[in-house]
């Protein structure tokens, strides 16, 4: 299913699909380039896939890096627009990791820019459900958000900010700070302060090495992930490395273990480990502070496309080969595997307390499993194509909101969102709006609201308890990623158009 740009690195006789829209080249004309920072070093790989291609791929490099670099910009309107003069620059010492990728087919990476679908408008079938899909004025006090008048957003509650020059397929808000990061298929992730200092963005740039000169990759930023703390950013590139920055842009550590693009990258809760997965068919637990492999996990027979932690050492990935694997660090094999899905298993989450896991695939079913129990604890079937994500509230037992019914979200190519109440393994409600595939679904931090974006261009905001949209906004892209700030005051979204938008929803 879903999919990331020209460029795909990946084992022989597997398949890995490229997004079927094309990523632009970056310059890095005017780069000051700055003393190396301490970084692992990356091992020489070679890849090369025997399988045909509709949409060849131009990846064949070789050492990749990545620098840091502070661009200057301005702001002309009421919507923020950055220019790119660079005045830090970050370069990391590698060895080769080579890639020949000439003939990949497609297949998807996971996690954020996983788009390998050819959507047109209004392609898919829109499935009428049970929820109930007001669009009309709203007039409620949603926990001090704007819900008065038009439930569109108007132009001065949004912040559009321009500086990718492609795709940007995932963003992720600090959790300390309303600072947001942003990841793209022009080989870049930035950081945008949005503290009221019309700081200019910080760009981490991926590259390669070539001779003596550093350039950009050109590869997707394919995964990021803030940790605790707030203080770092990890980032996930289909050049194969993970990059640990500081969260004023400086490199920490490269980190080179798999061979291939990583799909998914996530940190633990104690800020110690950092989880990823890849092409490679593989799983890696990485030392934070060292930068170093702890553990590289090879159960998978498929590429790897998510991962997620259910404590501090233990953890769920999920593979195109169909199967879920639950590994512990320091462990040899698999606690725990599960079976049961007939297609590749795209998003993999535990709720809130660890206790139960769920599952989404291309089979167009949900999974509930728990550790005791070889079989689903739900199979719940009701969206009628490709399920591409899904995120549980922060509600229920263990959370914030201990009183609230614990629901999880699954957002599906058929154009729907759906609500299920898992303890009782029924869908509560069917959110039916958009009118194309939906790539991303995030609860409000109090779980009574529900931000969705779709590749219709829209974003909607939904009160859960009514099933009713309370606000809504439409881009000038197709909408790839949403998320909530710590406050849940703000939204977060990327788009196909190369722009990060934040609506403000404060009153």
């Amino acid at each position: 299913m879903h999919q990331p740009a020209n460029t795909s690195p990946q084992s022989t006789n597997q398949t890995l699909s490229d997004r079927n829209m094309d990523t632009s080249s970056t310059s890095n004309g005017g780069i000051n380039y700055g003393h190396p920072n301490p970084s692992s070093t990356g091992q020489s790989h070679h890849y090369h896939s025997s399988s045909s291609s509709s949409h060849p791929s131009s990846l064949q490099s070789s050492t990749t890096g990545n620098y840091a670099q502070l661009s200057n910009g301005s702001d002309n309107s009421s919507h923020s627009s950055y220019t790119n003069n660079s005045n830090h620059i970050a370069v990391p010492k590698h060895e080769p990791m080579d890639y020949d990728s000439s003939n990949s087919t497609h297949h998807h990476p996971h996690l954020h820019p996983h788009y390998a679908r050819n959507l047109t408008p209004n392609s898919l079938s829109v499935q009428t459900g049970s929820s109930n899909n007001n669009n009309n004025n709203n007039n409620n006090n949603n926990n001090g958000l704007i819900v008065n008048g038009s439930i569109e957003i108007p132009s001065n509650r949004v912040t559009v900010l321009r500086g990718h020059e492609s795709e940007v397929f995932i963003c992720a808000w600090n959790p300390t700070h309303d600072l947001l990061a942003s990841g793209s298929g022009d080989s870049t992730a930035r950081i945008w302060n949005l503290q009221g200092t019309r700081e200019p963005e910080i760009i981490l740039r991926h590259c390669i090495r070539r001779g003596d000169t550093q350039v950009p990759s050109n590869k997707d930023v394919t995964s990021l992930d803030w940790n605790p703390s707030g203080t770092q950013l990890a980032t996930g590139s289909y050049d194969g490395y993970a990059r640990i920055w500081s969260s004023d842009g400086n490199l920490v550590s490269t980190l080179g273990q798999h061979k291939g693009p990583i799909f998914a990258l996530k940190w633990n809760k104690k800020g110690n480990y950092i989880l990823s997965a890849g092409v490679d068919r593989t799983t890696i637990i990485w030392d934070a502070n060292s930068g170093h492999c702890e553990q590289q996990f090879s159960f998978h027979t498929a590429p790897a496309l998510d991962v997620d932690w259910q404590s501090d050492t233990t953890f769920a990935s999920c593979s195109t080969d169909q199967k879920i694997h639950v590994c512990r660090l320091n462990e040899l094999r698999p606690v725990k595997t599960f079976h049961g899905h007939q297609n590749e298993v795209n998003a993999i989450k535990w709720d809130p307390q660890g206790r139960l896991l769920a599952s989404c695939s291309d089979d167009m079913t949900l999974k509930i499993w728990n550790m005791t129990k070889d079989t689903p604890v739900h199979n719940l079937q009701a969206h009628n194509k490709e399920i591409y994500t899904i995120k549980w509230s922060p509600t229920g037992p263990g959370t914030m909101n201990p009183n609230a019914t614990l629901l999880l979200a699954s957002a599906s190519f058929d154009s729907t969102v759906r609500l299920w109440d898992v303890e009782r393994g029924i869908c509560q409600n069917t959110l039916v709006k958009h009118s194309e595939p939906v790539y991303s679904v995030s609860f409000s931090p109090d779980g009574r609201l529900l931000a969705t974006g779709s590749f219709d261009k829209t974003i909607y905001i939904w009160d859960i308890a009514r099933a009713e949209i309370v606000h809504s906004y439409r881009g000038t892209g197709g909408i790839f990623e949403v998320c909530w700030n710590s406050r849940g005051t703000r939204v977060g979204a990327s788009a196909s158009d190369g722009t990060v938008c934040v609506l403000d929803l404060r009153k």
